[in-house]
């Protein structure tokens, strides 16, 4: 399963990196709401918490699923402004500002995701304000999620410029109450980022700096594509030419891939990700899984974890033919579970308990990219 990008005519001075404070913001309050996801903020998102205005953190609680479900595009709306050449703005202000240019279709299709998702993003629909045919299926929707958001998605329905001016509001407060601090302190790395990732793109090409992205994002040059490693499908091509890579520090371990059809194609990446290792594709996870859900190789396991066997020792403790033993070893090693060394004219197996032990975490960033 991969999102993927076609590329085809791409231009190196089209691709651009670039910090993006709205985009931030979303990823801030997706954190408060979602803190689980998001461990080595929690000291963060405790105190602005402790700290915040009763009537704000209802207001939070109103529109949350802009951010806490689903990462809802209106936060990146260059991506949807007409003009080759649209990008972040240096400010929040200006960022809010390129938010009222998108029209009121564009606003509510992007407000609510959680249903605009569902649709062939290959294909442009009418959107939700033009097709009132789609409404029903959108509260339907709504309703799953709960009272609240039946309200706030009629409310879109009804009155899109009002919940627009709400929506703009609510951003400001966010921003004078906790963003504006946050933000103060965390641009400086994400503009160092984003010069290295233009530095790399300058001198070394778009392969390479899409590796430095993140080990799940590589271009595929032959196909003319980028292809991102995700427990979904999708695809987009590029609008105007143009390819945007904006970098967040609240956001990892999500790594999001604006993929709208009409939207210029946008990778909000994390930067800063607490784990050195690689992580594994969608793929290695689903074998590691797969391998582990096995009673025989769960057994072999055990065995493994404490000491070294060879097939034959396995064999004997299982009670089952060397071959057969021999069979799930190779499960488990296609996995990259168990590692395997020769000694003298014996073959020694052994469990990898730090990849092991890695699967809770790696599973949880896997769903979560």
């Amino acid at each position: 399963m991969s999102v993927s990008i076609d590329i085809a005519g791409l231009r190196p001075e089209r691709v651009a990196v670039v910090p993006s404070p709205l985009a931030e913001l979303g990823m801030a309050l997706h954190a408060l709401s979602e803190p689980g996801h998001h461990p080595r903020l929690q000291g963060w998102a405790t105190g602005v918490t402790a700290r915040l205005d009763p009537h704000l953190a209802d207001r939070m609680c109103e529109a949350d699923f802009l951010w806490r479900t689903t990462f809802s595009d209106i936060f990146l709306p260059y991506a949807g402004l007409p003009g080759s050449a649209v990008l972040p703005g240096a400010t929040l202000p200006e960022e809010l500002d390129l938010l009222d240019k998108l029209t009121d279709e564009q606003f509510v299709d992007a407000a609510l995701e959680f249903i605009t998702c569902s649709l062939d993003h290959d294909t442009r629909t009418p959107g939700l304000l033009a097709d009132s045919s789609l409404r029903p299926r959108a509260l339907e929707a709504a309703a799953y999620r709960g009272p609240q958001q039946v309200r706030f998605t009629q409310r879109l329905f009804d009155d899109p410029p009002g919940v627009r001016a709400w929506v703009r509001r609510f951003l400001e407060d966010c921003d004078e109450a906790f963003f504006g601090e946050a933000w103060a302190r965390l641009t400086h790395q994400l503009a160092a980022d984003a010069r290295h990732k233009t530095g790399l793109l300058r001198h070394k090409g778009l392969a390479e700096a899409l590796a430095a992205v993140s080990p799940v994002v590589t271009l595929d040059e032959p196909a003319g594509r980028i292809v991102v490693d995700k427990l979904l499908e999708g695809r987009t091509s590029l609008r105007d030419g143009g390819l945007l890579l904006v970098p967040t520090s609240f956001g990892w371990p999500h790594l999001s891939v604006l993929h709208r059809p009409g939207w210029q194609p946008v990778l909000h990446y994390p930067v800063g990700s607490p784990d050195p290792a690689v992580p594994p594709s969608v793929e290695q996870l689903t074998l590691r899984l797969t391998a582990l859900s096995h009673p025989v190789r769960m057994r072999i396991c055990r065995f493994l974890a404490r000491s070294t066997y060879t097939t034959s020792e396995l064999a004997q403790a299982q009670g089952m033919t060397a071959p057969e033993i021999s069979r799930h070893l190779a499960v488990l090693k296609k996995a990259g579970l168990v590692t395997t060394r020769r000694r003298g004219r014996y073959v020694l197996h052994q469990l990898d308990v730090a990849v092991v032990a890695r699967l809770g975490s790696d599973f949880l960033e896997g769903v979560l990219r």
